[in-house]
């Protein structure tokens, strides 16, 4: 004989495959949430950490800004040093030298012919003075020209006047200073950074 089976399997496997499901789904939802938390704190974490060090380089860029304006101040105090130590080197080596060339000058210059004027800027030497004739001027041009202690002479002007009744030569000059043996010259240095 056959038996037929009236309880509702069919019901009850599809309410415990319904409860599986709903057991697997809770868990995958707990499983994600998990998952995301745990993303979520890793995340912030790195990120702090991220902050952390972006502040920490901050400060540490801050202090070697702070000591690339001490080193640049000490480089300009340096130099202002260097520059007036070499100021003094020049005056100490150069103090006799307005001596020199006034005495040069006095050796140089012809009989009939006066200075007016002597000025000197650098290795510059500009002379205004009187001459009773051109020849004079030409004289003293060329005694500067072999002088121990000047060279380049170069007329800049020449003017005749009537002075009390005589004919004079106004007349200005420069001439330029030898650079002596074993003296050093001047250097204009400035610091670049």
């Amino acid at each position: 004989m056959m038996r037929i089976n009236l309880l509702p399997h069919r019901q009850l496997k599809r309410a415990e495959r319904q409860r599986q499901f709903g057991l697997m789904a809770l868990m995958a939802a707990v499983a994600a949430g998990a998952i995301v938390f745990f993303g979520w704190t890793i995340l912030g974490a790195q990120k702090a950490t991220q902050l952390e060090r972006n502040n920490r380089l901050e400060i540490a860029i801050t202090a070697l800004d702070r000591e690339i304006a001490d080193i640049k101040d000490l480089k300009d105090q340096i130099n202002n040093v260097l520059e007036r130590k070499q100021i003094v080197e020049n005056l100490q080596t150069n103090r006799s030298q307005s001596v020199v060339i006034l005495d040069e000058l006095t050796r140089q210059l012809p009989e009939g012919l006066y200075l007016k004027s002597i000025k000197q800027s650098g290795n510059l030497i500009t002379l205004e003075g009187v001459a009773d004739t051109n020849a004079r001027v030409a004289t003293l041009v060329r005694n500067l020209s072999v002088s121990n202690w000047m060279e380049l002479p170069n007329l800049l002007e020449i003017k005749s006047f009537t002075l009390n009744g005589i004919r004079v030569n106004d007349f200005t000059l420069t001439v330029n200073l030898k650079a002596q043996k074993g003296e050093v010259a001047p250097t204009n240095k400035k610091a670049g950074a």
